[in-house]
């Protein structure tokens, strides 16, 4: 039965009248008083075959569109759940805090009494040996070692501590802990299980051969996988597995591309309230903003090349209409076009390798992108536009409001080239504002001159470096301590100091600037990161923190912060891997002198340029075996020395250590 071109344009008609509408014409026996702008009822001219076909079709469709509502409720509820677990964790890690600083409270009396006893009687032992002047020495000797805990391992002394590997030798190809290996505690068969559990969700796989790209831990792939599940499941459930019905299954795709647009950009955002939810930061949500981007272009792939497929091949001859030059130069595809290729492009701009060579034209790229991928999508549907709609307010209240406006700040910064020419610092100081922000959004809202916590980070942009500069904005970790906070409310004095290492590109400009220049005129936007792992280290005994290079600008502010405002009856170590001697001017001496003397037990071992690599797993093997009570790791570092601690404390938890970890991941 041939269906002339009126029939055509009566189903054509229908179909995006249905999609329009998002409800199924009742029965579709006959044009229904409930379609605007419809001639009145009269009989459908095609055959009831066609009908049911044509009745089905439409209904995987307007099902698909139903099905994907509960996509973003169960987004919600996994948000509720780890907030729910945040919450529980952070009253947890308080109330350690809590005991820790109570008891060092308690015992600071007793403390000073038992070193002024010691000293007495230091002193008379003296006396009765010799003269009253060699008296006052050992007195003053015993109170010393009586009050201070403190050690520290500097370049060569590190036989008792840290045993070097050579050169060739491979850190990660060596058991974890070797002969160090202590013998587990006696547990009840459900907490090695437990043990066990925690030690592989911590383990971090080897870098994927061939192309060498590194994965992340167990527990993180675990979660992104699950993510791609929930995501598989919505682009197959209840849509048939027929080629007759395919246009259901690449509309599909479309949809599940557009219910993720919001999620994406509220993971890219740098002010967000995921940090205020779940304790992470936009940085350790970063991997996710990743994974969500690939499975969106994979979805666009699947939906473009699926209505290229369904247009050429497998729509019924009954279905089609006009040439294929009319389907493909109709707007709605020449939007969809539009956005395929920008967001395709997002996707091949945001690799690794793309970035590492180009990350300026990475960073202009992304903006320009993002808006261009938006008014595409805007236009390609009308069903599209809600989430386009929600996705543009994030990046525009991020981008303008908060990064612009409220925490955009400039300063006149200090250049200081080190010694090894390839690191600089840059640094700069003010008086922090008596009066502080106030409202609910001041924790996001709250800029660099108001002070930092520890560990965060900051973005930079120097407009004299040229026009190009001056619309880029690049992350550097603050590397000096803290500002204090003053309980009086009075006014004190910041110092931010930035140690920037030399790339291609931005920092090398910079550089080249402060070879001729003492000072430049910079923009700050900042300051953004989590205290989620200072906080893990405040509720622990032991607090490990172990930097490679420059990691040193996250570890340090950190020990800096546990041992002035937080010491409590707690150890803190510090351990520092450097490649070249040169790359010890990065901290001024008196600074690591200083953390000794506060208490901070701190090891630098020999370059490795000389000695080789560290062995962190044995390290990790004696602290353990030697600390009682909980232990807090914080490890920022290459990726070869984070998986290699991660690995050293996965195999320690397995053999029954209490250790909290977190992995503050640069470059």
């Amino acid at each position: 039965m041939s269906v002339n071109q009126v029939d055509k344009d009566w189903v054509l008609d229908i179909f995006r009248e249905s999609l329009r509408t998002s409800r199924l014409p009742p029965g579709l026996d006959a044009i229904s008083a409930s379609f605007n702008d419809t001639p009145p009822v009269r009989e459908i001219p095609i055959d009831p075959e066609r009908l049911e076909y044509l009745r089905d079709l439409i209904a995987y469709i307007l099902d698909g569109r139903t099905i994907v509502y509960t996509y973003n409720i169960i987004l919600l509820v996994v948000l509720l759940l780890f907030t729910l677990l945040h919450i529980n964790e952070r009253i947890r890690e308080k109330s350690r805090w809590c005991i820790l600083e109570q008891g060092s409270t308690r015992n600071t009396a007793d403390d000073s009494e038992a070193a002024n006893e010691a000293a007495n009687e230091a002193a008379n032992e003296a006396v009765n040996e010799a003269a009253n002047e060699a008296a006052n020495e050992a007195a003053n000797e015993a109170a010393n070692e009586a009050e201070s805990s403190s050690s520290s391992t500097l370049e060569g002394s590190l036989s008792s501590q840290i045993t070097l590997k050579a050169v060739d030798t491979d850190v990660e190809r060596q058991p974890l802990l070797g002969s160090r290996r202590r013998q587990p505690p006696s547990v009840g068969w459900g907490n090695r299980v437990v043990k066990r559990l925690h030690s592989l969700l911590m383990y971090q796989p080897r870098p994927i051969p061939l192309i060498n790209r590194t994965l992340p831990s167990n527990e993180t792939s675990l979660f992104v996988l699950a993510f791609l599940g929930l995501n598989a499941f919505y682009q197959f459930y209840q849509v048939p597995l027929d080629s007759k019905y395919f246009f259901a299954f690449a509309d599909r795709a479309g949809i599940i591309f557009i219910v993720n647009l919001p999620l994406l950009y509220l993971l890219a955002a740098k002010n967000q309230p995921l940090r205020l939810l779940t304790g992470h930061s936009y940085e350790a949500l970063n991997i996710y903003h990743r994974r969500v981007g690939e499975l969106m272009c994979f979805e666009a792939v699947v939906h473009f090349f699926g209505m290229l497929l369904w247009r050429l091949v497998l729509e019924p001859p009954w279905l089609r209409s006009g040439s294929f030059y009319a389907f493909i130069t109709h707007p709605l595809c020449l939007w969809g076009i539009g956005a395929w290729v920008s967001y395709e492009l997002l996707y091949f701009t945001s690799l690794g390798s793309f970035r590492q060579r180009w990350y300026e034209l990475f960073l202009a790229s992304h903006v320009v992108l993002q808006v261009a991928a938006l008014a595409f999508v805007y236009m390609h549907f009308f069903t599209t536009r809600p989430y386009v709609l929600a996705s543009l307010a994030i990046f525009l209240l991020d981008r303008l409001v908060w990064r612009l406006w409220m925490k955009s700040t400039r300063f006149t910064a200090d250049l200081t080239v080190l010694e090894d020419d390839q690191t600089f610092l840059l640094s700069m100081d003010w008086d922090i504002p008596r009066s502080k922000p106030r409202g609910c959004l001041s924790s996001l809202g709250q800029s660099i001159r108001y002070g930092w916590r520890p560990a965060d980070h900051v973005f930079i942009s120097v407009p004299v470096l040229g026009r190009s500069h001056s619309l880029q904005a690049h992350p550097f970790t603050i590397a000096s301590a803290a500002p204090a906070t003053d309980p009086t409310d009075s006014p004190s004095h910041a110092w931010l100091s930035l140690l920037i290492r030399v790339q291609s590109g931005f920092t090398s400009d910079l550089l080249n600037h402060a070879r001729l220049n003492s000072r430049v005129a910079v923009r700050l936007d900042g300051p953004y990161g989590s205290q989620d792992p200072l906080n893990m280290l405040r509720s622990c005994e032991n607090a490990v923190l172990v930097a490679g290079g420059s990691g040193i600008a996250v570890v340090f502010p950190m020990a800096w912060d546990l041992i002035t405002s937080h010491c409590g009856k707690r150890q803190v170590h510090l351990i520092w891997v450097i490649h070249s001697r040169a790359q010890r001017s990065w901290v001024p001496e008196e600074r690591i002198t200083e953390l000794q003397k506060l208490g901070v037990h701190v090891t630098i071992p020999e370059p490795t340029i000389q000695a080789g690599r560290p062995d962190i797993p044995g390290y990790v093997a004696d602290l353990t075996a030697a600390s009682e009570g909980k232990i807090g790791f914080v490890v920022s570092g290459p990726d070869g020395l984070n998986r290699t601690a991660r690995n050293a404390c996965a195999d320690a938890v397995r053999l029954g250590a209490d250790i909290q970890l977190r992995v503050e991941k640069f470059g």
